[in-house]
């Protein structure tokens, strides 16, 4: 397959490259990238005027359901989401039925995205076997199947000496560990952010302190073992301010946020919608600042959807007994460009970086988040000035567990292009 990108923005940050430039793509990979490249005889063209050329997105915290729970979620409706979303390569966590904690479980999810044929899926592995936090997994058996992290989010690595041993493991096989941070003793059986919401409307609360002493031990770890330690949907002013004295102290850490963390907070609590239950728990417009300052300094190195798509019935619960989780891929991009982009809180190019650089950075993806010849031509052209308006009825997902629904903007995906493959095109209203 040979494509032609012509006149678009060129904007990849890990090269230091923001100019018009021209991208040529033949065989699945980048073969040129030129000021101005000519036109060749049958071959097609893009012309990306006015649009924005980046590295593919990377959405480093998926849940995808497959296998065992298809019904919420596939392999190949994720897979359809992820490339409407503009994301060319997801990582989908290990919480799947049978559990992704050995290699066979690894094996299929790989056969069944290259099967599926739309973008690049990497698996997650537990970090525990069944998520039970008891005992490490085979992990150098699992990355040598194709996972390139563990994680057993959803739970919290409640033994220290156990994230300390797969910390450890981790630093010789040179994959990061992904950590869910709740202390589940202090969390128990917490719905909302603790606080005058939860008081006030009668729900259980999860006090902040959960999340932070989980990052202040794993900090306290990493210091020490000095391995690849990646804190996964921060939500605290709190944290924040952990993993910004930790890196100034020069402790390796990275760490995300979620597109619901950094756009709302708790308020929403008050309408009971249970599409507002999410783990962690919206918390105040203090800490929501405080995220957005996270991502202007450099502290948050990644936004990932924490995608967790449930049927509507189970989320049309009462709110104590419907399952926790957004549904996110399809969304993260408009929205965090219309409300932090067009408002100046971030740049376009600080955007790049958090969707496509730093998450194949931290996932040790050494051919992606780059645009240069020789490498895979996963690309997403973004089109800034394409209104948008959140449509339960556009979603590729299986799931509707949005929480911006109705959510109106500007800034939209125009194409995702994996190996060179156009898998995605805007060709109706987002």
């Amino acid at each position: 397959m040979k494509l032609l990108i012509k006149n678009g923005r060129l904007v990849d940050p890990a090269a230091r490259i923001d100019r018009l430039m021209d991208v040529r793509v033949e065989n699945g990979k980048v073969k040129e990238v030129a000021a101005s490249i000519k036109k060749a005889s049958g071959v097609p063209v893009i012309d990306a005027k006015d649009m924005v050329v980046a590295p593919g997105f990377i959405d480093m915290h998926v849940h995808l359901r497959e296998p065992g729970q298809e019904n919420k979620e596939s392999i190949e409706s994720g897979a359809q989401a992820a490339a409407r979303g503009g994301f060319t390569s997801i990582a989908c966590m290990a919480n799947t039925e049978p559990v992704n904690d050995n290699r066979s479980v690894t094996e299929y999810i790989i056969a069944r995205s290259r099967q599926v044929g739309l973008v690049n899926i990497f698996p997650v592995a537990a970090v525990s076997r069944g998520l039970q936090g008891e005992n490490l997994v085979e992990m150098a058996d699992l990355v040598e199947g194709g996972a390139v992290a563990f994680s057993d989010d959803g739970q919290c690595v409640m033994k220290a000496d156990l994230i300390r041993k797969a910390l450890e493991y981790a630093r010789m096989l040179g994959v990061p560990i992904i950590e869910h941070p709740e202390d589940h003793t202090i969390s128990a059986e917490g719905q909302v952010n603790e606080g005058f919401i939860s008081y006030r409307y009668g729900l259980r609360g999860i006090l902040k302190a959960a999340e932070e002493v989980i990052v202040a031990r794993d900090l306290i770890l990493q210091e020490r073992i000095r391995s690849r330690l990646h804190l996964t949907h921060i939500s605290t002013a709190g944290s924040v301010a952990l993993i910004r004295n930790a890196r100034r102290a020069g402790t390796p850490v990275s760490s995300d946020a979620t597109p619901h963390h950094l756009l709302l907070n708790e308020e929403l609590i008050r309408t009971y919608d249970t599409v507002y239950k999410v783990k962690p728990p919206l918390r105040t417009e203090a800490d929501r600042q405080e995220l957005i300052r996270g991502l202007q300094d450099g502290t948050i190195d990644c936004i990932a959807s924490d995608h967790a798509p449930h049927t509507r019935d189970d989320k049309d619960k009462e709110f104590e007994y419907a399952p926790f989780g957004v549904i996110g891929m399809e969304t993260s991009f408009a929205v965090i460009h219309d409300r932090l982009v067009r408002k100046k809180m971030i740049s376009l190019k600080r955007l790049i970086e958090l969707f496509s650089s730093n998450p194949a950075r931290v996932l040790g993806l050494k051919e992606r988040g780059r645009v240069a010849p020789g490498l895979p031509a996963d690309l997403t052209i973004l089109n800034p000035k394409r209104r948008f308006k959140i449509e339960e009825k556009d979603f590729r997902s299986k799931a509707n567990n949005c929480p911006f629904l109705g959510w109106q903007g500007q800034g939209a995906v125009a194409y995702t292009i994996v190996g060179g493959n156009i898998v995605y095109s805007c060709k109706e209203k987002m």
